[in-house]
Order: structure tokens, then sequence, then C-alpha cells
């Protein structure tokens, strides 16, 4: 997608098309044209999940630096936490381009990117590189288009990266790779927490410490999809949930051409959705399982909304294109000021103070 640099000179980036853009924003964050935000610690707003010490709850989604190009550069913007891919044990091209779409009426984005990456080797190079450098950095693992073994390529993903990785993400809800989602039903579900987790309790004794591992899945699941995942969830030693990944729907949206362009919706107009599905599953696990929230985030009350309907940490990316680099800072600013507000000592009080609101939302 675009990038963080978007709003940055009146929205220069979109003079140029999404992808070149995005490329730009890179460009620009490996030399250090965005400057590094100066943010004083809350201590409300860090807490520990999955064993993890997060200093604020607002994290880079996956997607944005998928080949771990800048995370120390997005840590510097704000971020509580990043996370770098989604990496595939082979390098791919991802679809035919045109392949991102600006809703510009409705802040959002469409894409059908593909996991186009390059691949482990490249990826583990550049952490093996900054493997010295303070900051919660999570490696997203997904599988090759045309993979024999889909379940293997997350095995691989977990033993390449188990050195550098502050937790993983195995990603099996993309739209944009044909069959992917397929990974979602309960006996796949299944087959796949059983290799990744033994893959990882392997690597925890060579090691000595256990990497958390997060499931990333879709908005579009039906309440039956939604059960199915609870329970092998929860069955499993799996140490949290990512909710979501980009939408197939289309409902709402006042641009009408880009609309019709097939592939994954993120941004504004993905919140609503997200956030029930979000609420749908803490309902279904329990208080005790964390949960990433994602999808439509782009100010402090919306962080503060993902909290309430039972998230644990928030993260975004879409978002960014339209509010620039500046909106983590702003984001983690304004949970400050809401916790005045509320009066609370910790963030944490708050998590799950409207699950059953957004769980009961109609979809």
């Amino acid at each position: 997608m675009i990038g963080p640099l978007a709003g940055v000179a009146s929205r220069s980036l979109f003079v140029f098309d999404p992808e070149t853009a995005h490329g730009l924003s890179i460009a620009a964050l490996k030399t250090g044209l965005v400057p590094a935000c100066r943010l004083a610690a809350d201590p409300r707003l860090a807490q520990t999940v999955a064993g993890i010490r997060f200093p604020n709850p607002i994290g880079l989604a996956a997607g944005y630096d998928k080949n771990a190009e800048v995370p120390d550069a997005m840590l510097k913007l704000g971020f509580g936490f990043t996370e770098v891919g989604t990496v595939t044990p082979r390098p791919q091209a991802g679809n035919d381009k045109p392949r991102i779409f600006r809703l510009v009426e409705d802040r959002g984005v469409i894409n059908r990117l593909g996991f186009n990456n390059e691949g482990h080797d490249a990826a583990l190079a550049r952490l093996t590189a900054r493997r010295s450098a303070s900051g919660i950095v999570g490696v997203n693992i997904g599988a090759n288009k045309d993979a024999a073994d889909r379940i293997a390529d997350y095995v691989a993903g977990i033993r390449k990266f188990y050195g550098l990785a502050t937790y993983f993400t195995a990603n099996i809800s993309s739209p944009n790779t044909p069959g992917l989602r397929d990974l979602q039903a309960r006996d796949s579900l299944k087959a796949l927490l059983d290799a990744v987790l033994a893959a990882r309790d392997e690597e925890a004794v060579r090691y000595g410490r256990s990497v958390p591992v997060f499931l990333k899945i879709a908005p579009d699941l039906t309440e039956e999809g939604l059960d199915d995942i609870a329970a092998e969830a929860t069955a499993h030693p799996l140490d949290g949930l990512i909710v979501s990944n980009t939408t197939l729907a289309r409902d709402g949206l006042r641009n009408k051409v880009e609309a019709k362009e097939t592939g994954g919706l993120s941004g504004a107009p993905l919140f609503r959705r997200s956030t029930a599905v979000l609420a749908k599953m803490r309902r279904r696990i329990g208080p005790a399982l964390p949960i990433i929230g994602v999808g439509g985030v782009s100010s402090a009350g919306d962080a503060l909304e993902k909290i309430c309907a039972g998230a644990d940490l928030v993260q975004l990316y879409s978002c960014m294109v339209y509010e620039g680099p500046g909106l983590p800072a702003a984001i983690v600013k304004g949970l400050s000021s809401l916790l005045d507000r509320e009066k609370v000592s910790s963030i944490r009080e708050l998590r799950g103070s409207r699950t059953d609101q957004w769980a009961d939302t109609k979809l």
C-alpha cells in the first residue's frame, strides 16, 4: 500500500500510483528523512501480553514492511511494536499490477498483492543485521502460492526466524492467495497448529526460550467458522489471535469504481466489521487468551474502542495512508488523554468493557 509518508506536503505521494508511493516511503524511512518521534513513556499504557512487555499498545500491522527493511524506523515513529512480513520461504512476485487501489472518499484501500516479498533469506539477513537493536519486532509468516505443502512453509518460517523474532504471526487470512483461507477450516487449522506449535516447542528447547505464536484470522468468517477457530485456538497452546485481515465485503462504500476491484479492503471501512468479529471472538475464547485488534484504526478513540471490544493490543497500517506518519504518536498521546478522562491507572482496566455490545453486532 502507500505507506506512512502520505499526508506529508499535501499528500504529495498521491501523485504517484500506490505501489510506487509505497516504495518511496520505504526509501525515505531508510534515509532518515522521516523524523523520529519523541514520546514520553506513559506507564499506564504499558502491559505484558504473551510474556512480552509492550511499552504502549499500538503496533504496525504486517503488510507495510514486507521485507524487514525498516522495523527500527517504524518504531521511532511511536509504535510500541512492529510486525514485518508476510514472508514466504521463496521469493515471489505476487499478483499482476495494478494491484493496489485507493478509495479516497471512503479512506480505504483495496489490495490484491498476493504475498509479494523477497523470501526468507532476504528478511533473515536484515533482521540478523539489527539483532542487537532494541524494540519488539514480530515476524508474520506465510506460504508460497505454489507450495506443495503449505503447512510445511509455516513450519519453515518458525525455524528460520526463531532466533530473531519477538513473536510470530501465522497468517492464514489473506484473501489474495487462492485457497489460503481454507486453512481456517477446523481440520486444516488443527493440522496447522499442531505442526507450527510443535516446531515452536522444538526450537524453544534449542534456544532456551519460547517465542509466542499468534494466529491471524479473516473478518469474513461465519459464526460457525468463528466457533471452529475458537475451539482450536483454546485446545492448542496458542499465544493469541490477531483479528483481523482485510475483508472481501464492500458494504456502504461511496466509491463505486475502485470498489469493483477484487482484493481485500482495509482502512476506515473495515473498522466496524473487524471490531465486531474481535468482540465475537473474545466472547468465545474468554478473557485469558490475548487478542490483537486490527482494522480501520485512525484515531485514539478507534484504538480505545478496539480495546473496549476485547483487544489487548492494536495494530494499524492502511489509515496511515490518509493520516500520515504522525498517526502512531498522535494515537499514543491521545490514549494518555483518554485515560486522564476516564481516571484509570492502566489501559487494561478498560479491556472488554464493551465486548457484549460489539459482539451482538449483526454482520
